[in-house]
């Protein structure tokens, strides 16, 4: 199921202006891996959100390439941090060299491993921490990821329409993980959630 029509879509695709040339090549290899990335549309949203609530310090589980984190410096100052976490580290490597020709590599600590197991290490306040990690663990972050949040920070996670899979009786694991997920965040007492549908379904909710 499209979440939004492919010709809606594709009217705010050319609507964005031309990207920086790594963003490019980033989306480019986004494509060629098949490897799925959040793309322009909320990457925007991931860098404006940074600049409105004037985050500093950022914690990614699940960085992928580092597409996401690089719309997320974009938006931050120059003081501001990302920590990125991954379990390849190719695609480290990859976050690596990008975020390096841009001039953000002093601004990032990279953490190979389990975005479960590594954000122990990081008792927070975070100003945001994105969820980008296998779906059927989505509910374990939530648990890992809210007492690491300030005040006021936001928890941001992509995917949380799962191609409208929701919508089914499916008992796959990925979709139960994203239905539990999406009732956590929608009524845990001190969170405010909006679930956005674009692209995947993008929830974003505010502590208190």
């Amino acid at each position: 199921m499209d979440i939004v029509d492919p010709e809606i879509a594709a009217y705010i695709d050319h609507l964005l202006p031309s990207q920086d040339d790594i963003l490019k090549e980033m989306e480019r290899e986004g494509e060629r891996r098949r490897f799925p990335i959040v793309g322009p549309q909320v990457g925007r949203l991931l860098c404006q959100m940074a600049r409105l609530s004037g985050a500093a310090h950022v914690f990614e589980m699940g960085s992928g390439f580092g597409y996401s984190a690089y719309w997320f410096l974009k938006g931050m100052p120059p003081s501001g941090r990302v920590i990125l976490t991954d379990d390849s580290r190719e695609n480290l490597d990859r976050a690596r060299d990008y975020l390096k020709r841009a001039g953000f590599l002093d601004r990032v600590t990279l953490e190979h491993g389990d975005a479960i197991e590594v954000i122990e290490k990081y008792p927070g306040p975070f100003d945001i921490i994105f969820n980008d990690i296998d779906k059927e663990r989505y509910p374990q972050a939530f648990e890992k990821a809210l007492p690491r949040i300030r005040s006021g920070g936001l928890l941001i996670s992509d995917n949380v329409l799962w191609f409208g899979r929701v919508l089914t009786d499916s008992r796959d694991p990925d979709v139960e993980g994203i239905r539990i997920y999406n009732r956590l965040v929608t009524h845990t007492k001190g969170l405010f959630t909006t679930i956005i549908p674009i692209r995947d379904g993008l929830s974003m909710s505010i502590k208190d």
